[in-house]
């Protein structure tokens, strides 16, 4: 998602009026998996969809294919409720409609018969309707129904908060992918409708409606996307550091043609960032494809939006691009299993941004760019619980989440990682989450599922230290570390104050005049001897976040500055 620690986080929005309302169950992706759905393996979904902007409607039919896990009597499938289905079919076999229900947003299909344990099913169901509007995209999600300079329709969707079942019907968690997701998109005379993977082709019917078809594999669920426009498009190819040739797409509106090559022009050299200093891009037998939006942006598999209007930035380079790109790494080919793992997501998406800009200008520029971040870290709650939760109990303070600290916090929980582990194991551990090996090569991965148990394991086994302590403090309290130092006796004395009241072996480095000492602190505690008038700083590169008194009277005064 968007960069929204910079940003601030917006509540999502209310329906237009005379829209009716989200359910509970259409608001909430991922959390715990319904019994029904984990009995289904997920094969490939079809999705037929014809747009229509000016009653902002949709029409649609999908055809899904399942594996049964285990013996099925009936189908459990997210669709909003707002999207009635008309048909249903079964192996090719029509049911009647008293055969299924959805009432709350869960699609329940009564099968005509038992499927098996390991036998495939088919179902193709129709429906339509008028899809969520989001108001306050991408905070808010549904269909953005929005219009050129020139009055011509400009469509953009958006699912990551409430889940893919508010425009097709899925498996509305983070492990419900389909192994293979084509899409047929119809849409108006002279529009065009760039989409997830790989164009297999475009027809033209006899009205002057065009069909676009993509065809994608292992597509996160929120990321498959909607994108209609007068488009026109700017194209490459990357030759990869590791043999293959990527093609890159970025589709923009009239009349920009020079901002978007120029946007355009940061592909190559962003990709290339990625692929040396993490691994091979995911997806790089389909495409780098980026889209205009009227909203901000968002991570959508192989076809990220893009809405930052090419605005410039003393850094050199486009944060929204670079960010939502990151996510095709850090949420497309490794995906939380749990939203409770969110951060990984985002903390890493964020912490590629001040990496980008030290690989591009060096250490200043790092330092600056995490020095941005850093007011943004509110440490209200702990970033993982240790539960399965929804995207909303992680996104939103207001259901107890840590909402923005996904993005800062987690980013500036690698900083320091990677400053205490060091940059080999640092990056070995972040290759193998991402990859699930530290060889990886185009053709030898797939997209995977990970957590933080598991960065964490790796971490330990690479470095060959058990770092649980770290992540205890970092993740898994709220308050951040405090540290105390005091002067006596001609040596300086450090002390960790820690909430949970652990150990915490954090060491420091301490600049003594100009002599820069590193001091291991065991058990939390530490001192090293200083001469008589010596200027002392702690921690002169900012390495380890910590409790700051000057960002607590920052933040205060940014939310009151009367007191």
């Amino acid at each position: 998602m968007a960069g929204f620690a910079i940003l601030g986080l917006i509540a999502a929005a209310p329906p237009r009026k005379g829209e009716p309302p989200l359910t509970e169950q259409t608001q909430k992706s991922g959390g715990v998996i319904d019994p029904d759905q984990a009995k289904l393996q997920f094969d490939s979904a079809d999705l037929a969809i014809e747009i229509f902007p000016e009653r902002e409607a949709i029409a649609a039919t999908a055809t899904l294919t399942f594996t049964a896990r285990v013996a099925l009597d009936r189908l459990v499938i997210d669709l909003d409720r707002n999207l009635p289905v008309s048909a249903i079919d079964i192996d090719g076999r029509a049911l009647p409609a008293t055969a299924w229900a959805n009432p709350q947003g869960q699609l329940v299909v009564r099968l005509p018969g038992t499927v098996a344990a390991g036998h495939r099913v088919t179902a193709r169901l129709r429906y339509a309707g008028t899809p969520h509007v989001a108001v306050r995209a991408p905070w808010d999600d549904g269909f953005v129904w929005a219009k050129t300079k020139n009055g011509q329709p400009w469509i953009a969707s958006t699912a990551e908060g409430y889940g893919c079942d508010l425009f097709w019907p899925c498996l509305d968690f983070p492990t419900g992918e389909p192994a293979q997701m084509t899409l047929h998109i119809t849409v108006p005379k002279g529009l065009s409708a760039p989409g997830n993977g790989v164009l297999l082709g475009a027809d033209t019917l006899k009205d002057g409606r065009t069909t676009w078809h993509w065809r994608t594999r292992h597509p996160n669920t929120y990321a498959i996307a909607i994108n209609v426009g007068p488009y026109e498009q700017v194209s490459g190819t990357y030759k990869s550091r590791y043999g293959n040739t990527i093609p890159m797409s970025y589709w923009y509106l009239p009349g920009a043609k020079a901002k978007a090559e120029g946007l355009f022009a940061e592909f190559a050299p962003t990709l290339d960032f990625f692929e040396s200093m993490i691994g091979p891009y995911p997806f790089g037998d389909e495409k780098v494809g980026v889209v205009e939006t009227p909203h901000l942006g968002m991570e959508h598999q192989t076809i990220n939006a893009y809405g930052n209007g090419y605005a410039k930035s003393i850094d050199g380079f486009d944060w929204l691009f670079q960010h939502e790109f990151a996510h095709e790494w850090f949420g497309n080919q490794l995906t939380a299993a749990n939203w409770d793992d969110y951060w990984l997501h985002e903390g890493f998406g964020s912490y590629m941004q001040p990496l980008y800009g030290q690989w591009r200008e060096g250490d200043a520029r790092y330092a600056t760019m995490m020095d941005a971040q850093r007011p943004k870290i509110e440490n209200r709650a702990p970033i993982v619980s240790g539960t399965i939760r929804t995207e909303e109990e992680v996104y939103e303070q207001s259901k107890g989440g840590p909402a923005g600290d996904i993005y800062a916090k987690g980013a500036w929980t690698l900083h320091t990682l990677r400053w205490l582990i060091g940059d080999a194991a640092f990056f070995e551990a972040t290759r193998r989450l991402v990859y699930g090996r530290n060889d990886p090569k185009p053709g030898n991965f797939t997209p995977r599922y990970g957590s933080t148990q598991e960065f964490e394991a790796l971490v330990s086994q690479i470095s060959g230290k058990d770092y649980r302590w770290f992540f205890d403090v970092y993740l898994r309290q709220a308050a951040l570390p405090d540290l105390v130092a005091r002067e006596a006796d001609g040596m300086l004395m450090l002390d960790w104050t820690i909430a949970s009241g652990k150990p915490f072996p954090m060491p420091v480095e301490v600049k003594i005049g100009s002599d820069l000492v590193k001091v291991e602190m065991p058990g939390g505690h530490g001192s090293v001897a200083i001469p008589k008038g010596a200027h002392i700083v702690i921690d002169p590169m900012a390495r380890i976040l910590r409790r700051s008194l000057a960002v607590e009277a920052l933040q205060a005064y940014r939310r009151d500055p009367a007191r």
